[in-house]
């Protein structure tokens, strides 16, 4: 497995010569954290057995959203979050894309843009939700945005895990949507397109952001001359699958919130100059590798990392943080229990004693490596 945190070593220098001037202030910041990531660089901790009392220093992880190595814990805690809020339901993973073509635009904006998508995909489903005439009421939507591909190109697009239910506040009804003749079903795929496209480009000029010259004033996608060649987005593309009970599409989408876009264990090389990953097609099925150089490698990586403070995942409807009594209420009318959906979860990794094998308490964090020198010696 190679670390991120040594392929940065290698190739920063030559990565700043080539990408000096089109690093955004958050990207400096992710680079630098992760390039002292768990090294001897980084501040240590002080782990000790509760069997044997051994001591033992282990390196500090960066901390960064965007790093490989870092916030597991985060990412469990928010997974169990959404776990906890299950509701009896098929549930369903719906995806909006943005057009190529509008690419460059929410790279220039990314704050604005990134923004506008998760809410216009929100407003869409609301819409379809309450004109609905099995739900007629208010959804509830749990949206995390993901900016690459699986092959780590720029491609925006927002993930939504969504039950086929509804709350009716003025009848105080629960309703719930099933498909006919047993076949899983929530809402048209290409209806949702049209809404959304319609939705995204209106926000769009009120935040006074000019759109690609293939748009007229109307925002019709039509050409504006027949005989000009330009690249239409006549196809808005939004994906809608059945997901079951809704737990494993969470955690696939837990699996990129915290940790980065790509996994340590799938960079298989660092040779040459050449940095070589490997991904699963999204089509085959099949694994496929990608071969870059190293700096252009980095760049794919630091190209997803989001401005800062910016919030990649929200919940909405009777899924958001302000919904919880009246969840709590449907859950124990339903009976529904929450606890239940956890068991099967994985727990985080312990820290285990390398003499006695028992597990080891932090007792010390944020310990300069200069200060621990010669205290004890450090671990492995």
């Amino acid at each position: 497995m190679m670390l991120l945190s040594s392929i940065i070593q290698t190739f920063e220098a030559d990565f700043l010569a080539t990408y000096q001037n089109a690093l955004l202030p958050g990207q400096r910041k992710a680079l630098a954290s992760q390039k002292q990531c768990r090294t001897t660089q980084s501040p240590v901790m002080l782990a000790q057995c509760d069997g044997c009392e051994k001591q033992v220093f282990i390196p500090h992880s960066c901390g960064h959203r965007s790093c490989p190595h870092c916030q597991h814990h985060e990412s469990q805690q928010w997974l169990e979050r959404q776990l906890k809020k299950q509701v009896p339901a098929e549930y369903f993973l719906l995806t909006f894309t943005l057009p190529e073509e509008l690419r460059p635009l929410a790279w220039q904006h990314q704050r604005t843009l990134y923004d506008l998508m998760i809410r216009c995909s929100w407003e869409t489903l609301k819409t379809f939700a309450q004109n609905d005439p099995q739900l007629q009421g208010q959804a509830g939507a749990i949206s995390v945005l993901h900016t690459h591909s699986r092959r780590l190109d720029y491609h925006p697009h927002v993930h939504v895990v969504m039950p086929a239910a509804a709350i009716d506040a003025d009848e105080r009804l629960w309703r719930t949507k099933a498909g006919k003749a047993g076949k899983s079903y929530l809402f048209n795929h290409k209806a949702l397109a049209k809404v959304f496209r319609a939705k995204l480009l209106t926000a769009i000029r009120e935040e006074g952001l000019e759109l690609p010259a293939c748009y007229d004033p109307q925002g019709s996608g039509k050409r504006r001359n027949r005989k000009e060649r330009v690249s239409v987005p006549k196809t808005w593309v939004v994906d809608v699958k059945s997901v079951g009970s809704g737990g494993k599409a969470l955690v696939y989408l837990g699996r990129y919130l915290y940790k980065g876009v790509i996994q340590e264990k799938d960079i298989i090389a660092c040779r040459d100059g050449l940095v070589t990953f490997r991904y699963q097609d999204g089509k085959t099925k099949q694994m496929q590798t990608r071969t870059l150089s190293g700096p252009k490698f980095l760049w794919l990586i630091l190209q997803h990392v989001l401005p800062k403070g910016f919030r990649r995942a929200r919940n909405f409807g009777f899924l958001h943080p302000n919904s919880k009594r009246l969840l709590e209420l449907l859950q124990r009318l339903l009976k529904l229990n929450p606890v239940k959906m956890l068991t099967g979860l994985a727990k985080g990794p312990q820290i285990k004693c390398p003499c006695c094998g028992g597990a080891m308490r932090v007792v010390q964090t944020r310990i300069p490596a200069s200060a621990a020198f010669g205290r004890l010696a450090p671990s492995g």
